[in-house]
């Protein structure tokens, strides 16, 4: 069957600006919203609204205790750390600079499956790795960052809520979950809302109800459930199976600019020269990692999904 080449535009478009465009949403709500409790509303959510959609759509959703237990995992190091972790660091660095930052994310991968199974880095790989030190480098080094402590945390917090996240990537890859990758989120967005939930009442952090937040922060939230969670998600899932990987792949060097383009322009935030030159090296890093010959292996993991 034919595919429609307005809907692979659509959901192209969806990935790029969606998810390019979570990093602002999170900004706008931590500014009025404890991170771990905004978290675990937006997965929560999500999660029962993607199990809704699967059970609608007549998929199975019974699962093994190994499945279930493998999305939980894959659920804490994506969603409870790689995500809850990154948005309570968006509260000192702003969000297209953690864009930046989450877009070395290939690098770190390729830096996994070096430790983990020895495999060998391909040429492109070698150059993007450099460039995408390089990349790291130049961005972190600039004077107002070198001297503002919060600074330094959000951007330590950051790195290692990526290695958290490619660290999923790789279980996954290996990992026995459910076969409907849909439910298999569905499972994951669940059991890292529940968690959060927890982890944010340990920590005592203030509760306040959304009917309680502003306008903004309320759509700002709509945006992220509806959108950020489940149109972005199914449309990366959708495009997997029907375009070569190393095109989905784009998304991880689209996506930084459209987030720096909409922090700069909705929320003031500042681009420096060197922010510029930076980001061009490392995005150019990410481009040589995602282009290289046997991305088609990683295809579940290229590019996890950015819910």
């Amino acid at each position: 069957m034919k595919e429609s080449k307005p809907l692979i535009i659509a959901a192209f478009i969806a990935i790029y600006v969606i998810w390019g465009s979570t990093y602002l949403l999170n900004k706008i709500v931590v500014t009025e919203v404890s991170p771990l409790l905004l978290a675990a509303i937006r997965f929560s959510i999500s999660g029962a609204l993607i199990m809704l959609i699967a059970k609608l759509l007549k998929r199975e959703i019974k699962v093994t205790k190994k499945q279930f237990l493998n999305s939980a995992i894959a659920g804490f190091l994506f969603l409870v750390y790689g995500n809850g972790m990154f948005v309570w660091a968006l509260k000192f660095v702003d969000s297209g600079f953690g864009a930046l930052l989450a877009a070395t994310q290939p690098l770190f991968v390729l830096l996994l499956l070096r430790l983990i199974d020895g495999k060998k880095m391909q040429r492109q790989s070698i150059i993007g790795v450099v460039l995408g030190i390089i990349g790291m480098y130049l961005l972190v080094s600039q004077n107002e960052i070198t001297t503002s402590k919060d600074m330094l945390i959000g951007i330590f917090m950051i790195f290692s809520c990526v290695l958290s996240w490619s660290y999923g990537s790789v279980f996954v890859a290996k990992a026995t979950l459910p076969k409907n990758f849909f439910v298999s989120t569905g499972y994951q967005m669940l059991f890292a809302g529940g968690l959060l939930f927890t982890a944010s009442l340990l920590l005592d952090e203030n509760w306040s109800s959304p009917l309680d937040w502003s306008f903004k922060a309320q759509g700002a939230m709509f945006l992220l459930i509806v959108f950020g969670s489940i149109v972005a998600f199914t449309s990366f899932n959708y495009l997997l199976k029907i375009v070569p990987t190393e095109k989905v792949s784009t998304s991880a060097y689209v996506n930084p600019v459209v987030a720096l383009f909409l922090g700069w322009y909705f929320l003031d935030e500042t681009l420096t020269t060197q922010s510029v030159i930076a980001s061009i090296i490392l995005l150019s890093g990410v481009y040589f990692i995602t282009s290289r010959k046997r991305i088609s292996k990683l295809k579940v993991t290229s590019k996890p999904q950015k819910v």
